[in-house]
Formats: C-alpha cells, sequence, structure tokens
C-alpha cells in the first residue's frame, strides 16, 4: 500500500486502486469502504442501527465497532427496533455481560430508549428512512472543493446539528452532532469519499438514481 501524497489523504492499496486513506489495509475496513459507506440506505432497521453503533463508537474508532457489528445485531435483534423497544431490565443486565459487544450499561439502556424513540417517529412520519432523509443537507452547504484537509474539518455541520437538536428533543441518546455526521456519512446522506478515490463517482451515481421517501 503506498499514499497518494499527505494533503490529499488517498492510498493506493495492493490491488492498485486509489482510496480514501481511512480503511489502510485492513480487508474488512477496505470491503465496508467499497460496498457500504456512502451509499444511500433506505432501510429502517439499518438506519437505526447504524444511528445506535455510532453511538456505541463514540470514544472508540469505528473498525472496533465494525469487528463486533455481527454481535451487535444477534445482542439486539438484528436491530429490530419494534422488539428492541420491548428489552426489559433482564436484557440489560443479559447485554452487560455479553462480552461480544461493547458493554456499556449507558449505551445499552439508551439503544432500548432509542428503538422506543424510533417507533414513535415511525407512527409519525412512516418511516425512519422519511424522517432522515429530511435532513440530506443543501447544497449551499456541501464544499466545493472535496480533499483530505476539507473532511478533515467536516466533524460536524449545520444539518448534523440541526438532526441532532431535533432528536434530542424527540427523547433519543447520545445522538450528538458529531454522531449524527458520522450516520449521514454512512448512510449516504452525503458523499464523503474524497476526490480521487475510486468510490466517489460510484456513490455520486448512487445517490443520483435514489430517490429520498417522502413522510406520510
Amino acid at each position: 500500500m503506498t499514499t497518494s501524497g499527505a494533503l490529499d489523504g488517498l492510498i493506493c492499496g495492493d490491488d492498485d486502486v486509489m482510496r480514501c486513506w481511512w480503511p489502510g489495509n485492513d480487508a474488512q475496513y477496505i470491503s465496508y469502504h467499497d460496498t457500504e459507506w456512502g451509499f444511500p440506505v433506505a432501510d429502517d432497521k439499518r438506519l437505526f442501527e447504524k444511528i445506535c453503533l455510532e453511538g456505541f463508537q463514540s470514544g472508540l474508532s469505528w473498525l472496533t465497532i465494525l469487528r463486533k457489528r455481527d454481535n451487535f445485531r444477534r445482542a439486539f435483534a438484528d436491530f429490530d427496533f419494534e422488539t428492541v423497544a420491548r428489552f426489559d431490565r433482564g436484557d440489560v443486565e443479559r447485554l452487560v455481560q455479553n462480552a461480544g459487544i461493547i458493554r456499556h450499561r449507558g449505551k445499552i439502556e439508551s439503544t432500548i430508549n432509542n428503538a422506543v424513540r424510533a417507533c414513535d417517529l415511525v407512527d409519525e412520519k412512516g418511516s425512519l428512512a422519511a424522517y432522515f432523509w429530511n435532513f440530506e443537507p443543501p447544497e449551499r452547504e456541501r464544499p466545493t472543493v472535496f480533499d483530505h484537509a476539507t473532511l478533515r474539518r467536516l466533524g460536524k455541520t449545520e444539518t448534523s446539528e440541526r438532526l441532532s437538536k431535533d432528536l434530542k428533543t424527540r427523547g433519543w441518546r447520545f445522538v450528538g452532532p458529531t454522531t449524527c455526521y458520522a450516520f449521514m456519512q454512512a448512510m449516504g446522506l452525503v458523499n464523503d469519499h474524497l476526490e480521487g478515490c475510486h468510490m466517489r463517482e460510484a456513490v455520486a451515481a448512487a445517490r443520483a438514481a435514489f430517490t429520498p421517501p417522502a413522510c406520510a
């Protein structure tokens, strides 16, 4: 693996493909970068999963969470939020003892709380997808040049702050503006692959072909 300039943040992998720098040479991380990150998602369970896992990721690396994602899915009923909303104190104690996930009581309890809030959102908006895609940022908010330095500055944005504030108003937890922006990046509400990354055009095409769901 070679780096294409310290400023542009691109790496050339062993397959001679140019990518964003952050997957490094980890095969699982590269697969996530190439097949998931940035592609638009409208599946409610996957959206709920991601917003919860971003909360678990706080203070850790995403790769740590990615390596445990299957364990999280088993522990949280594949992030079926209607099922998770019925978890009780016994489920919390069971999950705190589960060495396959991040055993943070507050984050476990917040996931159950957020599942209840997700059910409320579906009742109000028709789907989580309709709600979250209403926060796709306007073009004026997006950078005109998308390089390494630009991405480094985008820890949070005006829209991620609005999303965070709205979720908190609705009773969600562990949904700060930085967490919300990471969620937006991963779920395709923005395309933050660097210019020169081989996935930037593929994600742009997927976003162009995608029709955001509307609220009920």
